[in-house]
């Protein structure tokens, strides 16, 4: 049976660096970002993410985010594997857990959802999940 799960996260932590800058060629760039996860999410997220910015607001990134905490009071750990827009200072993204990630109360977690962001940092996430 399938559970959906709302909630939300703030971003604690982003450093971006550029990896690639060539005139006339998208902006590749590097982002460690770090996460606080409420709602049915619990926990800290730690997120690696590839950016190509088309322009100075608008991109296209994958990443994997490690999730630390709980899920409606489950506790253990997941990975996430994301892919998603940034266009006019908002991010979209959709997200699965990266199958056989889960660990301790979490193992055997499977889902997927994803998130939108607000000007202000936080995010409002959905993962519709099943826990065996």
């Amino acid at each position: 049976m399938t559970t959906q799960g709302k909630g939300s996260y703030q971003i604690t932590g982003w450093d971006e660096k550029p990896y690639e800058e060539k005139k006339g060629q998208p902006k590749l760039t590097q982002a460690h970002v770090t996460n606080a996860f409420s709602g049915d999410i619990e926990g800290e997220g730690r997120a690696e993410y590839l950016m190509a910015y088309a322009s100075d607001s608008d991109a296209s990134f994958v990443g994997l985010q490690k999730v630390v905490g709980s899920v409606r009071g489950k506790k253990g750990s997941f990975v996430l594997q994301t892919t998603g827009t940034f266009d006019g200072g908002k991010a979209k993204a959709d997200w699965f857990v990266v199958p056989d990630s889960g660990t301790d109360e979490l193992k055997g977690l499977s889902g997927k959802g994803g998130y939108v962001s607000k000007s202000d940092g936080s995010a409002d996430v959905t993962l519709n999940y099943t826990l065996k």
